[in-house]
């Protein structure tokens, strides 16, 4: 089944990493008519059907009355909106993620939207079996209690739960993507990278060795190949969740070679104390505790995607972190959106120093 012909879409948080993806996914379907962008600040980026209208779904008083007058008459809502940062302030993160986007989802009741479509995570999952096999959406959904990202996740799944119950008649679904990376990508060096690595540095050749922790194996995805899994979900009569992410899954080898070094073995306990010294003295972004989750991810089984959306993603892993890697080194963003620009005020390593390294939401 195709897309709903003229339809209308609204998505939230739409001038990310993923918001982007979608909402080019989203402008180039024949089939749909408008594309409504939700941000906290309005891009200068004029994308084909697209309005932009403002709201912080964390902060404003008045969010969850100007999501309802956003979503009426709209045929579906992507909820893609969310913070990692500020690390070291988790009631800001929890301000927009949980409660947020409780706001957003109780404004698609009241506007009487008939589809929700959610940007939850593979760090949502509990960890993963013992014996590493992939594993599918039945896996429990508590994720890790000690890092906030996962916890909120979480929390937002079971959200989702009540929500379903109490509302029959709307089709949610739930993405859950792996990690997501494009050249355009410059956010997720901000994320988790910080201001402080030299470009030089992700030249292939240049580094002489690259750490490899056992047990580390993440699965990454295209941003442009999630995005076109939510345009799929829109139009097809599917509910429940979807795992997204593309193989192989990858380790401090597959880095490793796309950066044409050695690796060299890393206790857990040594690179989580220098994550742990570098996040306390505010010169890391991502917290230890993030760290930790990343160890215990589970692997995903992607059938059901490919089997019930007809998904299948155009790039590999590997392709995808080359990618990546590439826009690192040239400095890639996009700088009509804020999120994406390549850099931002109070982003620079002089400025970064004084103020603390993920201070900015």
């Amino acid at each position: 089944m195709g897309i709903k012909q003229g339809m209308r879409v609204v998505v939230v948080g739409a001038t990310g990493n993923a918001g982007t993806s979608v909402v080019r996914a989203l402008g180039e379907a024949p089939d749909i008519e408008s594309i409504v962008g939700v941000a906290r600040r309005v891009p200068n980026w004029s994308p084909p059907k697209t309005t932009w209208v403002r709201a912080d779904i964390g902060r404003d008083a008045g969010a969850q009355a100007d999501l309802v007058r956003h979503f009426e008459g709209a045929d579906a809502v992507v909820h893609l909106a969310w913070l990692i940062q500020p690390s070291h302030r988790p009631a800001v993160t929890w301000d927009t993620n949980v409660l947020g986007s409780i706001r957003v989802f109780e404004a698609v009741a009241r506007a009487e939207v008939p589809v929700l479509v959610y940007a939850s995570s593979v760090g949502a999952y509990s960890p993963g079996p013992e014996d590493g096999r992939p594993v599918d959406e039945s896996w429990p959904t508590h994720g890790w209690p000690e890092a906030a990202y996962c916890r909120e996740k979480a929390y937002v799944e079971r959200v989702l739960d009540a929500f379903e119950r109490e509302h029959p008649q709307i089709r949610v679904v739930r993405m859950r993507p792996g990690f997501l990376f494009k050249e355009e990508a410059a956010e997720q060096r901000r994320l988790f990278m910080g201001p402080f690595l030299p470009r030089r540095l992700i030249r292939a050749g240049f580094l002489p060795a690259v750490f490899d922790l056992p047990g580390l194996r993440l699965q990454v995805l295209h941003t442009d190949d999630a995005a076109e899994a939510y345009r799929l979900a829109l139009g097809r009569q599917v509910r429940g969740a979807f795992n997204l992410a593309a193989e192989p899954p990858v380790d401090g080898e597959t880095l490793a070679g796309l950066l044409d070094a050695r690796t060299v073995r890393i206790p857990r306990v040594a690179a989580r104390s220098a994550m742990a010294t570098a996040w306390h003295l505010r010169l890391l972004p991502p917290s230890p505790q993030l760290f930790d989750a990343a160890l215990r991810l589970p692997l995903m089984d992607t059938t059901r995607a490919q089997e019930e959306l007809g998904w299948r993603p155009r790039h590999t892993a590997v392709e995808t972190l080359r990618e990546f890697l590439t826009g690192l080194r040239r400095g890639t963003g996009m700088d009509q959106t804020a999120p994406l620009a390549a850099k931002l005020p109070g982003g620079r390593p002089r400025e970064a120093a004084t103020t603390g390294v993920g201070e900015r939401p």
